[in-house]
């Protein structure tokens, strides 16, 4: 089981992986949205396996609206997938803003140098960002 945090004991933000019967299954908080979002892209990349090369260096900035946090999120995660298959890139930093229902990502990455597991899409299935004690907490199901 693959589970990553950004703290040593009691994590603020990170991801584990969800035994899941067909697909595949995140389970992400974060102590907000952004938090949220960055946390469900690293732990996406993590899922597939992917590795970046060390150079050459490349950014992208990238601008999503949406209606809701579950389409954000839906949104953002298969902008990633798309620039992942189409120019094979891949993001180890992201800085994202968030103004009214507009995501704005600035993005840094280089390319893939290797995948283990294909993604073929991020579903809406049981997608639900609910509040915590923590912050905000979700589960993404993947399509493979």
């Amino acid at each position: 089981m693959m589970v990553s945090n950004d703290s040593g004991t009691e994590p603020h933000a990170g991801y584990r992986e969800i035994e899941h019967t067909a697909d595949w299954e995140l389970e992400i908080w974060a102590p907000d949205l952004l938090g949220l979002l960055k946390q469900a892209a690293l732990g996406m990349y993590a899922l597939a396996g992917i590795s970046l090369q060390d150079q050459p260096r490349v950014s992208r900035a990238v601008v999503i609206n949406a209606h809701d946090a579950q389409e954000l999120l839906v949104s953002f995660l298969s902008e990633l997938l798309f620039i992942g298959e189409n120019e094979k890139l891949g993001f180890d930093q992201m800085q994202l803003v968030l103004e009214n229902n507009s995501l704005r990502a600035d993005l840094s990455g280089a390319p893939i140098s290797s995948m283990h597991k294909e993604i073929k899409a991020v579903t809406y299935h049981n997608l639900k960002v609910t509040q915590s004690f923590k912050g905000l907490a979700t589960r993404v199901v993947f399509d493979v």
